[in-house]
């Protein structure tokens, strides 16, 4: 008897992570289906997004050869920003609902190679921490070796929680 009633609470707390795990919606935002990353991903009230980088200030002028401008880490950030807001609006979120930013940077020839940390901050505080937007998400922000894009200073990713 007492080696059933064992199986039996075994059995029952295998049972109730798989109930927990089946309610959790996932939901992979891919608008672009060449694209080989989505742009985020929805897990329960969780977005996760994809990593952004800055869209040109300048747009690339094929007939006169010039490529196309970034900015520097400030502008990126800013850029950078600005499309993550964007994404959030699009899935109903705001910046107030960014519980976790990582930043990528890469070091600035302008700045003898090194991050411009204060170049990113600059732009960081015009969408947190604001009279309006009060709320500062969880941050890591380091110096790698390269991004991507060659033009690349700046890479960010979030992760947002919708509240009920």
């Amino acid at each position: 008897m007492k080696s059933l009633a064992t199986v039996l609470v075994a059995a029952a707390m295998l049972a109730v992570p798989s109930a927990i795990e089946a309610q959790v919606v996932v939901k992979h935002l891919q608008p672009n289906e060449k694209s080989p990353i989505a742009n985020g991903v929805w897990a329960g009230d969780t977005l996760y997004l994809s990593g952004q980088l800055a869209s040109p200030v300048t747009p690339a002028d094929a007939a006169k050869g010039t490529p196309a401008v970034y900015g520097d880490t400030k502008a990126q950030a800013f850029s950078a920003l600005t499309k993550i807001q964007a994404l959030l609006k699009e899935q109903g979120l705001d910046m107030k609902d960014v519980v976790k930013m990582t930043v990528f940077l890469a070091g600035d020839p302008a700045n003898g190679g090194k991050l411009d940390f204060a170049g990113l901050q600059a732009s960081y505080l015009q969408f947190f921490g604001t009279t309006e937007q009060p709320n500062k998400p969880a941050r890591s922000a380091m110096q790698v070796a390269a991004l991507a894009a060659p033009w690349a200073l700046v890479e960010i990713e979030v992760i947002a929680v919708k509240s009920k």
